[in-house]
Order: C-alpha cells, then structure tokens, then sequence
C-alpha cells in the first residue's frame, strides 16, 4: 500500500509538471500562429489511451494509426459537432489532437516545422509554411523553446505562496536549537562559542521569525544574551567584528545551526543498516571522538573511512549501546539523516496573502540555488552512483498521503525539471536555445541536416541517461 500511495503521487506530480511545461511551449505556439499537431500527456508509442479531434469532434477510447495513417480506435465517441479549417489557413486551437499515453515519463508539444528527435528533414522538405516554426523569426522560436521552463518555474514559485498561504512557515527559534550555533571565525573572535545558544539582543527576547537577527548583532555596541553549557553569557560586540566582516561576500553565513546527528532512514547494504541502526537512533560518538552534532560527526566519519568504527548509539528510548558501524570508502555509513524540522519543536509563522508572495519568491530562488549548487556531487563517483530514477523519485513521497509534503516536493521537482530541461543537451530545450543563440548572434541558421543528428544524439544520450539511472534503483533495491 505504502508504494503504491508513493507511486500515486508521483504520477499526478508528473501530470502537473509535464502538462503546464508542454502548455508553455504550446501557449507561445499559438500565442505567434504556429500550429501544434499534437499535444500529449505521457508517451504513446503503438497507441494512445485517450485521443481527441477538435476538428472532428471525437474523442477516442484506445485509438492508433494504420500503417497508411488511417486512425482506428477501440471506441469512439462523438463529443462534438464537426469544424472545417480556417479559409486563410491559419491554424487554430481545433487544429492540434489531444491525446493521453500509457507511459508516464513525461510528453510532448509536437509542433510543426520544429527539427527534433521524432522529425528530420524528409518531414520538413516541403516549403516553409506561414503557420510553421520554422517560418518565425529566431526571437519568436526562442520564446516558444524557454516557455515550458519559464512555466515549471513560475508554477513552482505560485506553489510556494499558497504554501506560505496556507500553512505558513515552520521555524526553529533560536532558543529552541538545544545544540546551539556554530560560528564563523570572526564571530569566534569577537567571544562566541560554537554550542551557544542565542537567547537575547540588547535584552529583548529574539524573535523566532526574525534569521536577520544574525546581522543585527553586529551593530556597535550589541549586547547578545546566550545560554553557554546551562549557565547564562554575554557578549558585547566592538568594531572590530564589524570590520572584520565588512569585507565578506554576499554568501558569508556568519553562524549555522548544530545539528544533531540523528538517523531518519538507513540505506539497504550499507554499514548503519547492517549494524541494525534504526529510525530516531543518535551517534553520540565514534571510537574516542564525540560527536554531539554534524560538525564533529561528518570529519569523524571521514577519519575512519573503509574501516569499522565503534559507535555509541542513544535508541528513541534513550538507552545507549556501543554498536560497530562499517565506514565505506567515502566516509559515509549509509543513513539519511532527520532534518531541524524534524528534530527540534517548531513556531509556525503565518503569511496573509501579500506577505506571501515575496516568501513564494524567495523559497523559489532559494530552492533553485541550492539545487544548482549540488549538482557539482553529480561530477563525483559517488555522485553517479547516486544517480536515481522513478523508484528515487517516488521515495521522496511519504508514505501515507500528505498534501503539504506533496505539494513541497511537487514544488521542488518543477524547479528540478526547469533547471535540466534548460542545460545545452540536444533534445532538450536548452540544446534548442543553445542553437538559436548562436543563430540570433551570428545571423546564420544551423542546417536542418545538422539539427537533425545532433537532436538524434541527444535523445540517445538522454535514453542511456535515463536507463542508467533506473538501473541504479533497480540494483540498489535487490543486491544493496
């Protein structure tokens, strides 16, 4: 029941990336006059679930094509009258089949005079159509080619703020993080300790919302109230700090939250998931290194890898027991760890609908960043072997149904889907973009030949890509 609640939501995720994506891309299509031959959702090799003719006003129940193109269907009914083509040729919505596959890994805009993987140039040998692609300035291809990412993204940051709407952010005050902060070098100097928690600023309890606090203790003067191994503390702060950070880069964190490190999921075949780790359990410490958050977790981990390492272990009950963990060669154990959210109690902050507009924002761009920061793991061995496909996907679900997990996650996968599709790959739209850049930039349009091969390569790549990727589910689930 568990996978199949998993799977579940994966599909409609996928309905309601894939659907506004291809809707951009057919949005601006129209938006310019070029006709869309077909919209789908899912594949539909052989034949189609669901395929309907505006023009003829039929819907299709399991329709395909004969070999001559004569369409048949196991069922078909009239859903509408029967409508001729415009008499000046231009096409209109009626002019596109919509359809839906039976192979959910994604669909299609079948635009028309548009060079890709499915079209060479023997489809397009004929002249140039007004109604065709291929027939519009670069600028208007260009537009028609980034939509489907502009779209992924846009939806990504409208689910955001009806998020923040809705639930509002879950915070951890400051007060609450029972391990503490730990702190920049400059901040270390200026007198304060990795594990203080912060309490006050100039006397006044800090507000659990306000992470700008961490900026406002460096005003001359401020007097930061923290609690310091149980006993309270005080740190003024001088001029000194402030010069000392001046010269920092927009990306400086001057403080992070310690974190507790604590095992949400072990991973099959790994050290933590022989050595009988479970859900909720701590690392208190390994061999003779303590361990009391991620910051001394992680190097003692590293210091120890390819070798077994007794671990002192705090189970969800709070009893302890000495257990030896097997470290793999990349210093890791094979566990998932909770995050603050789920370790520490949480403040809900609650936006009215103007405020939550900026908050969608900023968690688009921030989710956004982070995302293309990490990409660089990919480059790794262990990144690769990291690689995952529908089976790493749906795990990202949780197992019993959770709108606002759901709509987090389907929120993170369309910005997933905006950044990839936009890479430079032939048979992606940034392959497309790539080409007409250089086409706007040079005034020289690549040749439909050349298009042809390397949109053929491309989606060959991406097919191994994609095969490679679910192998590693597939493999991880029986040999790991």
């Amino acid at each position: 029941m568990e996978i199949l609640i998993k799977a579940l939501q994966l599909i409609l995720a996928l309905v309601i990336l894939v659907t506004i994506h291809e809707f951009g891309h057919y949005i601006f299509a129209r938006i310019f006059g070029v006709k869309v031959n077909r919209f789908y959702l899912f594949f539909n090799p052989w034949f189609s679930i669901l395929r309907y003719n505006p023009m003829k006003g039929t819907l299709e129940v399991i329709g395909w094509n004969k070999k001559d193109g004569t369409p048949r269907a196991a069922l078909t009914l009239k859903v509408g009258k029967e409508h001729t083509p415009r008499p000046d040729g231009k096409p209109t919505w009626r002019d596109t089949i919509y359809g839906l596959g039976w192979i959910p890994l994604g669909g299609y805009c079948d635009i028309a005079g548009m060079v890709d993987e499915t079209k060479g140039v023997d489809d397009l040998a004929s002249e140039p159509q007004s109604w065709e692609l291929r027939s519009k300035p670069a600028w208007q291809r260009l537009c028609v080619m980034v939509a489907g990412v502009v779209l992924n993204f846009v939806l990504a940051i409208i689910i955001y703020v009806g998020i923040s709407f809705h639930w509002g952010d879950n915070v951890v005050r400051f007060q609450d993080m029972a391990e503490g902060m730990d702190f920049s070098e400059e901040f270390l100097g200026a007198g304060f300790r990795n594990g203080d928690i912060l309490t006050t600023l100039d006397g006044q309890p800090i507000d659990a919302t306000d992470y700008s606090v961490m900026w406002d203790m460096i005003q001359p003067g401020a007097r930061v109230g923290v609690l310091r191994q149980g006993a309270p503390a005080e740190v003024v702060v001088d001029e000194s700090l402030i010069r000392s950070v001046a010269t920092k880069g927009k990306d400086y964190m001057p403080m992070e939250m310690r974190i507790p490190a604590m095992v949400a999921q072990t991973v099959r075949g790994e050290g933590a998931a022989a050595a009988g780790l479970q859900p909720g359990d701590r690392v208190l410490r390994i061999e003779a290194d303590t361990t009391p958050s991620l910051t001394e977790f992680f190097p003692a981990l590293d210091s120890r890898k390819g070798s077994t390492a007794d671990m002192l272990i705090m189970h969800a009950d709070s009893t302890t027991e000495i257990i030896p963990v097997a470290i793999n060669d990349n210093g890791k154990i094979g566990i998932k760890l909770l995050s603050p959210l789920e370790i520490f109690p949480l403040t809900t902050v609650r936006y009215s609908f103007f405020e939550s507009i900026p908050r969608g924002i900023e968690l688009g761009v921030d989710r956004l960043t982070t995302y293309v920061k990490s990409l660089k793991l990919i480059f790794t061995k262990e990144g690769a072997q990291s690689l995952g496909g529908f089976g790493t996907l749906g795990d990202l679900f949780p197992a019993s149904w959770n709108w606002y997990s759901f709509w987090q996650i389907t929120a993170f996968l369309s910005i997933i889907l905006a950044f990839m599709n936009i890479i430079p790959i032939p048979g992606l739209d940034g392959g497309h973009t790539l080409f007409l850049l250089v086409e706007m930039a040079t005034g020289r349009k690549p040749s439909d030949r050349f298009l042809e091969i390397v949109n053929t390569c491309g989606f060959f790549f991406l097919l191994l890509l994609l095969i490679y990727a679910n192998g590693n589910d597939i493999f991880r689930y029986f040999f790991k």
